[in-house]
This record gives structure tokens, sequence and C-alpha cells, in this order.
């Protein structure tokens, strides 16, 4: 069977055809009438058309109103209406998964990298059984075959999602050396969709960590794991070598975005944060270390904010060290507090994990790991006293980034078997998310559209959305808003009562995050006047 899901101008295909699949889907079947019965009084009706009590209701403005009113009058119109509705931040975004194909396949053929049998880029010169990637930018059979391999782009149907996109990665990866390129595509697509902020994941300093791992070798004692990276500057060295892979990446984006020409792109604009990865499925004493770089890192330098672990979180040593990955970071949190944690946490669902990894993978990440943001959280009613860790990340505010597409080809997990109505039940934040958009062939508009169409949010609960996605990035300084804004509402603080004053101005002015905050506000101003005059 293939699913289609369609919206006027578009087409997302999700492929449901292998035996790993159908396990999924009927393990995601009981699952969504476990969530069904699971949900509090009141909210089982809406699980599946528009649960949104949480948030709770609140008036519309006259103009979000007529916006709202002209959205409906005009079906046809939703693809631009989306496209140039303000949303604010990416905040769950791999640079490398970002961007898109035709691009990475440019940069392939630029690199003089060649192609070979299984669709992987290679180093020159091109053996036999291999073909320049330049090929690619000429013939568009060769062309469309690189698409489907490295996106998910009709992926063949005797595979699972799962497997096909992650395995792409592996096929690509040849093509991603030019960090400052790719920020420059993938901030351009943002700035296209009316987006003003992009905290997106890189791995800094990846080699050297590699090798100081292998060089100090694991040790139980984290305290002393810490203490032999620190020893002889060594980890320091890797910061530096952070710093310079950074700056070489300011100076290739702007270069590429033209930035400081009469003529800047639009990528120009938007504001950029990085976060540090790291590859969860690998020893622990690389897993430490790279974590232990990340946090030094974000604290000494503003460019990079955070750190998250990536890789499949049902890979073999990501289930084995799970827990022993949320030690470590409770651990360097305590060394380096003021660096900030998100967690891939929950991106999974029964039939493709033994039933006990589904029972504590996001509680632990927020107990133990420390994290302020979880992604994707897939599993949350499989957690051991789910009700009780929805209200903990409510009361905390612990914002949820969810990527519906990348949910639904990877793991098909969509409409009422996915919990955003839950977390948004419980009063969790949650903010819409990309992940990998050059994979999945989406961008953010696509999630916003998706998320109105299969939950019944309207215009004002998007715009709340878009403005969760500000408040819950990793900026600096004081937000617009009032504390708990989800279950609140967005209020303004005090010295913003009045949005175009003078003391807004200079709260704002040493404030980052009001800042945006406050331009995201303009832009809906602008917005909805397309629509209400």
């Amino acid at each position: 069977m293939r699913a289609a899901l369609r919206d006027h101008a578009g087409v997302i295909s999700v492929h449901h055809n292998s035996s790993r699949t159908r396990r999924l889907l009927t393990a995601a079947g009981l699952a969504a009438a476990a969530l069904a019965a699971s949900l509090p009084a009141g909210a089982q009706a809406g699980a599946a058309a528009a649960p949104a009590s949480v948030p709770p209701p609140r008036t519309s403005t006259p103009a979000e109103a007529r916006t709202a009113a002209w959205l409906d009058a005009h079906p046809k119109e939703a693809a631009r209406f989306y496209r140039d509705l303000p949303k604010g931040g990416d905040l769950h975004n791999h640079l490398s998964g970002a961007v898109r194909t035709e691009y990475l396949i440019q940069l392939a053929a630029e690199d003089g990298l060649c192609i070979d049998a299984t669709t992987t880029a290679v180093a020159p010169p091109c053996a036999a059984g291999t073909r320049p990637a330049a090929d690619a930018l000429t013939d568009a059979a060769f062309r469309q075959r690189i698409v489907r391999a490295w996106s998910m782009q009709d992926f063949p149907q005797d595979e699972s999602g799962h497997d096909h996109f992650f395995a792409t990665f592996g096929k690509f990866g040849a093509a991603t050396s030019h960090r400052g390129k790719m920020l420059a595509d993938v901030a351009g697509t943002a700035a296209a969709q009316n987006q003003s902020y992009l905290e997106t994941m890189v791995s800094p300093a990846s080699d050297g960590a590699k090798q100081l791992a292998a060089d100090v070798g694991w040790d139980a004692d984290l305290a002393a794991l810490h203490r032999k990276l620190l020893a002889g500057g060594r980890l320091d060295q890797l910061v530096a070598t952070a710093k310079q892979e950074a700056d070489t990446a300011d100076a290739e984006f702007r270069d590429t975005a033209r930035c400081a020409t009469g003529n800047p792109g639009p990528a120009c604009r938007i504001t950029v944060r990085w976060i540090s990865q790291v590859s969860r499925n690998s020893a622990p004493e690389r897993v430490f270390t790279q974590i232990a770089l990340a946090l030094r890192l974000a604290e000494r330098d503003q460019r990079f904010v955070a750190v998250n672990l990536v890789q499949p979180e049902d890979g073999e040593i990501s289930l084995r060290d799970y827990r022993l990955h949320m030690r470590m970071l409770d651990y360097l949190h305590g060394l380096y507090p003021a660096a900030h944690i998100t967690l891939h946490a929950g991106e999974l669902v029964p039939g493709l994990v033994k039933p006990e990894d589904l029972t504590f993978h996001i509680d632990d990440a927020v107990r133990t790991g420390r994290a302020e943001r979880i992604g994707h959280g897939v599993d949350l009613v499989h957690e051991n006293g789910w009700q009780r860790l929805a209200r903990d990340m409510a009361r905390r505010q612990i914002a949820v980034e969810v990527p519906l597409t990348s949910n639904a080809q990877i793991l098909q997990v969509e409409g009422d078997e996915h919990p955003f109505p839950v977390y948004r039940k419980y009063g969790v934040p949650v903010v819409l998310s990309t992940d990998d958009p050059g994979v999945s062939r989406g961008d953010i508009g696509q999630e916003y559209r998706r998320a109105a169409r299969t939950y019944g949010l309207g215009y004002p609960e998007l715009k709340d959305l878009a403005r969760a996605s500000l408040e819950y990035s990793f900026l600096p300084g004081r937000s617009l808003w009032r504390s708990d804004p989800v279950r609140q509402g967005f209020r303004p603080v005090e010295e913003c009562r009045a949005l175009d004053s003078a003391r807004c101005a200079r709260f704002t002015a040493s404030n980052p995050k009001a800042r945006l905050e406050l331009l995201q506000e303009r832009s809906f101003r602008t917005f909805e006047a397309r629509y209400t005059g």
C-alpha cells in the first residue's frame, strides 16, 4: 500500500510496503488506541480532530479573524499563505540533511566527486563503475537517480522509510564539506519561508574529537575522564579548531550569500546559531568527548548554543548506552551550566525496539540528561507515568520540537497516532520544526500547513506556534513575553505593553530574544494587513 497526503498543490508520499513497516503500522495503531484511552477527560473526542484546548482558547483580534476568514474563503491560495506566514525559527534542523538535494549534487560536481554503483559520492579519481557527479548536471536521468538515493523522493518500495532516510546521509556525506555554502542554501530557504532565526546542527572538530577520544580511552570515572581530556590543553585545542571552522564557514557563507555586497541575498537576514551534535552510536569515550567539547564550546563562543545527540535512537549502541549518555550529560552540565541541552528522545515506536526501551527515554532525557527541549518525543504515551511526565514538562516549559513530515516518513506516525495533540492538551510547549527538509523534500511551511490540516488549527493557533519557536529558542536575553506563555497566553512584558514605545525599544535593544520576537510581531502586522485591508 502507498499512502499519500494531498492538499491542493502538494503530495507528500509515505511508502508502507516493507514487512518492518507493516509491523510498525500495526503497533502504531495499537498505540493510537492506548493514547486515546489515556487522554485527560474531554480530550478523546478531539484527539483525531481539533483537540487544542491547551493553549486555552483566546479571543482573536479583528485582524486575526479577518485573516483566518480570508484563508477559509481562498483554499487554493493556501500554498502562498503558508509560505508567507511569519514562522519565527527552526529549532530542530540538521544542516547536512537540510540542504536541497540538487544543491548537494552541485557541490559534489564542484568538488570533482564521483558517484559509485551504490549512488554514493566518493573521492576522485573516478574508477571503473563510477561516474563524475558533474554528469548529473546534464544527464537528467542520472540526476534523478541520485535525488532518489539521497532523499525521500520516490524511495524504493522494498525499503522502510526509517532505513532509507538514515541511509541517505552516508551516500551524500562526501558532498557536505562546505559548511558555509550549505548554510547559505538552508538560510536562503528559511528566508523564503519568512523565518528570522535558525538553530542548525553540525559536528565541530569531528576528526580531532575522534582522535582525542581514542587517545584517552574509556574511564568509567567521568571526573577522571574529563581531566584526561583537559590534560595538556587538548580539549581547548579542539575548541580553538571548532572556532576556526566556524570562522571559515562564516566567511564562506557571507561570500556565497553576497552579504558584504550592495545586493545581499535573503539568507543574510537570518540570525543563525549552531548546535553541536554528538554521534550517539559511537564508543562511550567518543560520546563523552563530543559532549564535553560541545558544552565547553557553547560557553566560549556565542555562535554555539547547545549540544544534541544524533544518529538513530534505535541503534545498538544508542540503546545500550542510553542511560550512560544521560549520566554523562548530567555530570558535564554541572561543569558547564551555561550551555544549553536539547535531546533527540522518544523517536521510537513499538516494533522498532523492545517494549522496555519505550518506557523511559523522554523521562530520562528530562530528569537526568537535563534537556531543556526534546526532539520528536513520539513515544510519549509508552513512557512509564507519561501523564506525570507531560505535566512536569508543561510546568518546567520543556518544549518539544515536532517535525511532522519526518515522523510520518521515518516512523509512519501521523494524524491521531501522533502525540502532537496530547502535548498541547497538557500545555507542553510545541514548536514545529523541519528536521532534515532536504532529505524529506519539504520546508517549514509544509509543517505548518500539515499541522493546520491534520489538527484543525486556525490562524491564531498557528501564530502562537510561530511565537513559541522564538520563545523556546536558545537566544540570549529576556523574552518579549511574560512567563509560561503557552498556558497563560502571549502577553507582553511590562516594558513592552506598548510595542512601539521608546521603553520597549530600549528593552529589546539589550535583549536579543525579545528583539527578534518584536520583529516577528511587526511581521505579523504586515502579514495580516495583506488579508484584512
